[in-house]
């Protein structure tokens, strides 16, 4: 008879158990998303979203804040999902990789769209059109273009189009890739390399920076045309409609413009306006 009980009792408790354990688990499961990007498109009140951490007037975190003209128009695809932004840094040899493992819902960092990307992700844009160009230290006269570069050494990113565009174009450069543009800045700063390349965008944002004013420059003789997009999951029709619906309405709203003048505004950058803002094409 004892033994009855407490075998009974047990199994009471034992259930009991299960079931704070279910709640607990359905609970923890309905937050902010921090099991994926998935879960925070499917209802979350978050969204995972993939930026810069590292590039002035783009996507910049300094402590537990963000800032720049990617992070603007990110902040604003999420409040137009009805969404708030958990931003992850989307590194440019890894946002492939992170759209397909579904680490974020979309990507917003300077993403040139290129025919071997689409391969693997889908674009909503462009919302943008830069050019590739040179930083330089400001009292170097000798590299005028990247026709000067040959013999010297020039810094560029792992897996951007930059570093893809020089290796095929120009052979006699000494190419140096780092995985943060940061570092190749503080390469050039100290001597170390001889220039920079990556988009004028970027560059003009770091050549704006209080601790390079007057130290270094952007050459100013583009080779490339850049069309940044967002990127979505390979063949995500939904998000990248609803990406796309947002960009048309920030441009058309006045807000794209207004986030050129305060972010892009430093450094001496002069837009191209024969080419911005450009038209977002329809989603595949």
């Amino acid at each position: 008879m004892t033994i009855r009980r407490t075998t009974t009792a047990a199994a009471a408790i034992a259930l009991a158990a299960t079931s704070i354990a279910a709640c607990g688990s359905s609970s923890s499961s309905s937050g902010s998303g921090s099991s994926g990007a998935a879960s925070g498109a499917a209802g979350g009140e978050t969204i995972k979203v993939g930026i810069k951490f590292d590039q002035p007037g783009l996507g910049l975190k300094e402590g537990s804040s963000y800032s720049g003209f990617d992070v603007d128009l990110a902040k604003y695809i999420a409040k137009e999902m009805g969404k708030t932004p958990e931003f992850v840094e989307a590194v440019s040899a890894q946002r492939e990789a992170t759209l397909q493992a579904g680490k974020v819902a979309y990507i917003v960092g300077t993403y040139s769209i290129t025919d071997k990307r689409k391969e693997k992700v889908s674009f909503a844009g462009p919302y943008f059109v830069a050019g590739q160009d040179l930083l330089v230290r400001a009292d170097d006269t000798s590299i005028t273009g990247p026709d000067a570069l040959s013999g010297k050494k020039l810094c560029s990113v792992k897996g951007s189009t930059s570093a893809t565009k020089i290796k095929d174009q120009y052979p006699n450069v000494q190419l140096q890739e780092y995985d943060t543009y940061s570092k190749c800045v503080e390469a050039l700063s100290s001597g170390s390399i001889d220039a920079l390349s990556t988009d004028n965008t970027i560059l003009a944002g770091y050549a704006g920076q209080s601790q390079y004013q007057g130290k270094l420059k952007v050459v100013g003789k583009t080779f490339s045309t850049e069309n940044y997009g967002v990127g979505v999951k390979k063949g995500d029709t939904a998000t990248c409609q609803k990406v796309t619906d947002a960009i048309n309405k920030y441009i058309s709203s006045g807000e794209w413009q207004k986030a050129v003048d305060k972010n892009l505004g430093t450094g001496g950058f002069k837009v191209d306006t024969s080419k911005n803002p450009p038209k977002p094409a329809a989603c595949a």
